[in-house]
């Protein structure tokens, strides 16, 4: 349970936004204590030589009033030498100046700078009473004069350990902020994919009165309209489970009713009258054929959905086939008054599973028996084109609902379970004939209008 709880959505972003706030903080430690030093170099070294060239720039008259000013607003020093040879210093007393003192290393980088022809020139050095880095710069002016001018490259180790104490208290602040916030959002995140979860686990256990919430968020809310489709879908397919399973009941109780009836009027009554004996055999016979209707249907449909019975295809002539099934249907002109007319072409021959195709016009036409108006009439008509037949058949029943249509191909649905006729009716035929076509790439489909019929039907390849 406790892994289980680690590896949450809250704490899975709670742990990995804390981290990252946790990298940006190290990149801006890393920014401030190692560049900092070089940053603040540069940018002075930027200044003086930006003093250097306004000095060089400087007309005579100006320039011991521009070397006061330049003293007074920047921590430099300098050094002014005439062409005579005499030093006047300015600002020789801020702190860590060499000019003036006779540091030897510093006259030697004098003479150094004073022997170099350039207009400005410059020179690292370290103030060894700071032990800091400093600048020397030599520049010469109008009047065959030179000045030197020194300034120390500020250490910044007190700005470093300033900025390290804001650090650590912004380092503090920000990640007591991060927390707070990845809390935030942690919740934001995992709380409606905690009520997804507990809802699919009750959608689970056959609960269908339940709606999955959008929470605003364009990922969970396409991952509930989803579960909303499935938990529609599951409620479908388990009513149409419970119908079927009515339907199968009610379909095998009576046959098997009546099988057992006659049987035992056989066996008590009727054994010695051949007449009735034979009339109540042939009604345990045809009770008996219901049976192996339904489950042969049941079946068949088991095996196309395993993908477990292959398609098979051959040239054959379909008008024969058909004229072949009406032939099981002849009793209901005889006994029932039915007419089902044949509109074809002489010879249909089409390429397909003989077996299969058999059967879905078998399934059609009982359909259309099943539905048909008072006229219990049905046409069956064949047309062609260049590479197909199309297979039509009509009824002239009372038509299907819209919101019927998309469902008829679907197992277990009946449009309509209260039909009058005594015809076998499993809620299967019509899903046998989809996959059938579905295997065989055949387009298929109906067409109804309300109280004027429907008409079923397919295409099939001519053969080649």
């Amino acid at each position: 349970m406790s892994g289980m709880k680690n590896n949450s959505i809250r704490v899975k972003t709670l742990f990995y936004l804390s981290l990252f706030s946790v990298f940006i903080l190290l990149v801006l430690w890393g920014i401030q204590l190692v560049m900092s030093n070089f940053l603040y170099e540069k940018y002075q070294m930027r200044d003086v030589e930006r003093i250097a060239k306004v000095i060089s720039d400087t007309d005579d008259e100006d320039l011991h009033e521009y070397l006061s000013e330049i003293v007074y607003n920047n921590a430099v020093c300098i050094e002014y030498i005439d062409e005579f040879g005499t030093s006047t210093l300015y600002n020789d007393a801020s702190t860590g100046c060499l000019l003036g003192r006779g540091n030897k290393t510093l006259l030697k980088y004098k003479k150094e700078l004073y022997s170099n022809k350039d207009d400005i020139k410059a020179i690292n050095l370290v103030n060894p009473d700071y032990d800091s880095s400093a600048l020397l710069y030599g520049i010469e002016v109008d009047n065959n004069g030179y000045v030197f001018l020194y300034t120390m490259l500020s250490n910044v180790n007190k700005n470093y350990n300033l900025v390290k104490d804001q650090l650590i208290y912004i380092t503090i602040v920000v990640i007591i902020v991060a927390i707070i916030i990845s809390f935030y959002l942690a919740n934001m995140f995992s709380e409606p994919i905690v009520k997804i979860t507990n809802k699919s686990k009750l959608l689970a256990k056959g609960n269908f009165d339940i709606d999955f919430e959008k929470p605003g968020i364009k990922e969970i809310d396409e991952l509930a309209d989803t579960l909303n489709y499935l938990k529609s879908e599951v409620s479908k397919t388990d009513q149409y489970r419970r119908d079927l399973m009515a339907n199968v009941s009610h379909d095998l109780k009576t046959p098997l009713t009546m099988i057992k009836a006659y049987a035992e009027m056989v066996r008590d009554i009727s054994y010695k009258d051949k007449k009735k004996r034979e009339d109540n055999l042939n009604v345990i016979i045809e009770e008996t054929d219901r049976l192996n209707i339904l489950v042969g249907d049941i079946l068949t449909l088991s095996k196309l959905q395993a993908n477990s019975d292959n398609i098979v295809i051959e040239n054959f002539d379909l008008r024969k086939e058909i004229e072949s099934i009406l032939k099981k249907f002849e009793y209901l002109k005889e006994t029932e008054g039915y007419t089902i007319e044949l509109v074809a072409p002489k010879d249909v021959n089409v390429s397909a599973d003989k077996s299969k195709i058999n059967q879905v016009v078998y399934n059609l036409l009982n359909n259309a028996i099943n539905y048909t108006g008072k006229d219990k009439k049905v046409i069956l008509k064949i047309t062609e084109d260049n590479n197909h037949y199309l297979i039509e058949i009509i009824d002239s029943g009372k038509g299907i609902d819209e919101t019927d249509l998309e469902h008829i191909w679907e197992k277990y649905y009946k449009n309509d379970k209260n039909h009058k006729r005594n015809i076998v009716g499993t809620g299967l035929g019509l899903s046998i004939v989809k996959e059938i076509l579905v295997k065989h790439n055949f387009k298929y489909g109906v067409k109804s209008e309300k109280n004027k019929g429907s008409t079923f039907y397919f295409e099939i390849n001519k053969a080649k």
